[in-house]
């Protein structure tokens, strides 16, 4: 076993977060990208029940929370700042402070008249933000921001640059910006479709430089590989789709791995697999690794390969239910996961937990019940141009 399976087969938890007065589904994490030693790291958590939690990292406690914003996807840091970004179902992409009190968003991004954002991403240099609609009136919207603070101009609210309106023909899931081109971005939808763009370009048409098709409804997409030249997606069926976009200008075929439900052909040697988390390439060792759990909590790691998946290890005696988030630091090798028990936990490799008492599960009310859309069986039919 190579030097980074070991490190996750001997992650342990060091830290359980204390319980908040309203358990919630921990749905989305990020931590911080300053570091600043005297304040330590912030971790930003998206909850079921429309807030986003600001923690101290090493400590887990709560410092903050922006309450009271039904309808919020996805959560994530600025690269140079602690700005706090997540987009909102009420058709805006809000930006907090993550170091003031304040719950009032410090920046508002709008969209245009009907749009309802479900993913959103900012670009590694800060500079654009993206995000992703549900399909209404025929039209399924890219839309893009600048979100650099001008001097001349402190307006709070943003207008749109733009949209790209013709690349996909449902619901737009994901969207990632490239982790150091701030011009290339992933966008993946529950048509199947999954998009990849340079932005300098411009028209649609010509930005768009390939479109590579899971066959499903995408749930999760990221970048990997050498200088990040490989996308991969995942599925809300749990397949597993990984293609090599350096085989763009060439005869070698971009797919990597085409897996259609991963539950079908993992050995897991022992226990199950029951659904997939997201993916984790890392960087250090040019590997990627694919994250999924079981309904009792256990998380499962797994390495990607060009012949098929491997299991690497296993976590338990951390989440009692659903895993539906994690976070990984590359700095510290560090893992924090959250889930349907209301825990966020933070994993280090060899650590020994601080307290000892497993709380029991804490499944939540089904008034906080996360809903789970159900796709239409024509989303996956291409649009068709008008």
């Amino acid at each position: 076993m190579e030097k980074i399976e070991e490190q996750f087969a001997n992650l342990n938890i060091v830290k359980r977060s204390s319980e908040t007065k309203e358990p919630t589904y921990l749905l989305g994490i990020d931590t911080s990208k300053t570091v600043q030693a005297e304040k330590g790291s912030l971790v930003a958590v998206l909850c079921s029940n429309g807030s986003i939690r600001i923690y101290d990292k090493e400590r887990l406690n709560v410092l903050r929370e922006f309450r009271g914003y039904p309808g919020l996807n996805g959560v994530k840091f600025a690269n140079s700042c602690d700005s706090v970004y997540s987009s909102c179902t009420d058709g805006t992409v809000k930006c907090w402070d993550a170091r003031l009190a304040s719950e009032k968003p410090v920046q508002l991004f709008k969209g245009y008249p009907s749009n309802i954002f479900i993913s959103f991403d900012i670009s590694c240099n800060d500079h654009v933000i993206c995000a992703g609609t549900e399909k209404v009136d025929d039209d399924a919207l890219l839309v893009f921001w600048d979100a650099r603070i001008n001097s001349q101009d402190l307006s709070t609210t943003k207008d749109p640059l733009g949209a790209y309106s013709e690349t996909h023909s449902d619901d737009i899931t994901q969207v990632c910006f490239h982790p150091s081109n701030p011009n290339m971005v992933v966008s993946g939808s529950t048509d199947g479709l999954v998009n990849v763009f340079d932005i300098t370009v411009d028209n649609e048409e010509d930005a768009l430089v390939t479109t590579c098709n899971s066959v499903s409804s995408v749930s999760y997409i990221g970048w990997s590989g050498k200088d990040y030249k490989q996308i991969y997606c995942m599925t809300h069926d749990e397949g597993f789709c990984w293609w090599d976009l350096n085989h763009l200008d060439t005869n070698e075929p971009i797919t990597c791995l085409n897996i259609p439900d991963v539950r079908e052909v993992i050995n897991m040697k022992e226990g199950i697999l029951d659904y997939l988390i997201g993916g984790l390439y890392h960087e250090k060792t040019d590997k990627l690794f694919v994250v999924g759990g079981t309904n009792t909590g256990i998380i499962h790691i797994m390495s990607c390969t060009t012949s098929g998946l491997v299991h690497v290890t296993r976590l338990q005696g951390g989440h009692a239910a659903t895993v539906r988030s994690f976070c990984w630091n590359m700095q510290d090798d560090s893992l924090l996961t959250g889930g349907e028990d209301a825990q966020l936990l933070l994993w280090k490799p060899g650590a020994v937990e601080k307290t000892l008492t497993k709380k029991d599960s804490m499944k939540i009310a089904s008034s906080v019940y996360q809903r789970v859309r159900v796709h239409s069986n024509h989303s996956y039919k291409k649009r068709k141009k008008q």
